[in-house]
């Protein structure tokens, strides 16, 4: 039975893809000498908060997801990311692959809201590893999958997954929002004959800097 173990080697930015996806470099090591004939590989990535330091402007981005650092002891837990697959070519001894990993500007994930509160230094991750293995058997193929307790952690710098978005979004970020708040917003807009959604917004919040609170 083959014995697989797995380290990242690196993350970094997936050249020329439409959408913003990472690629991850993963060292894949079988120990027995068995050959594998081919490998069916899904991975689970999670975000370790707990594994680094944040500052007091982190601290202020990050209150929706894990509130004040008074509570950070209690908030600060693994949260899944992002889910990845690919196929592997067969190998023996041990073999580098690439698994792409789709990311999202969608600030409703708690990942997003997370990388884009970060400002530099690097983001602790947990690659959870799981699949099929394919090797040769008595009497033909044999089929074993991949243990449950195959991980590997990998330390992502802020810039690589800033740079990703930039290249992607330059200058912009994206909110998703109710569509009858979207009509409301080209209404005002339209009346107040606003150019851009900029305009529009920052109407707005113009008006309620000089509304006193209740």
């Amino acid at each position: 039975m083959a014995d697989l173990s797995f380290t990242v080697v690196d993350v970094a930015p997936e050249r020329f893809a439409a959408t913003p996806n990472l690629l991850a470099r993963i060292l894949v090591e079988e120990s027995t000498g068995e050959r594998v004939h081919a490998l069916a590989l899904r991975a689970q990535i999670r975000i370790e908060p707990q594994r680094r330091r944040y500052d007091d402007t982190e601290e202020r981005a990050l209150l929706d997801l894990f509130g004040d650092r008074s509570r950070f002891a209690e908030t600060l837990k693994p949260f899944a990311w992002l889910h990845a697959s690919t196929v592997a070519q067969g190998f023996t001894g041990a073999s580098e692959i690439e698994l792409p990993l789709p990311c999202t500007y969608d600030f409703e994930v708690s990942g997003t809201t997370y990388l884009h509160a970060l400002r530099d230094g690097e983001v602790p991750l947990l690659f959870l590893f799981s699949g099929t293995v394919f090797t040769r058997g008595a009497t033909g193929f044999s089929v074993a999958q991949v243990p449950w307790d195959c991980e590997a952690r990998f330390r992502l710098p802020v810039a690589v997954w800033r740079g990703l978005m930039e290249s992607h979004f330059p200058g912009t970020e994206w909110l998703r929002m109710r569509r009858d708040t979207v009509e409301a917003l080209a209404h005002y807009r339209h009346v107040r004959g606003l150019t851009t959604w900029d305009d529009a917004v920052d109407a707005l919040l113009g008006e309620a800097s000089v509304v006193e609170p209740s």
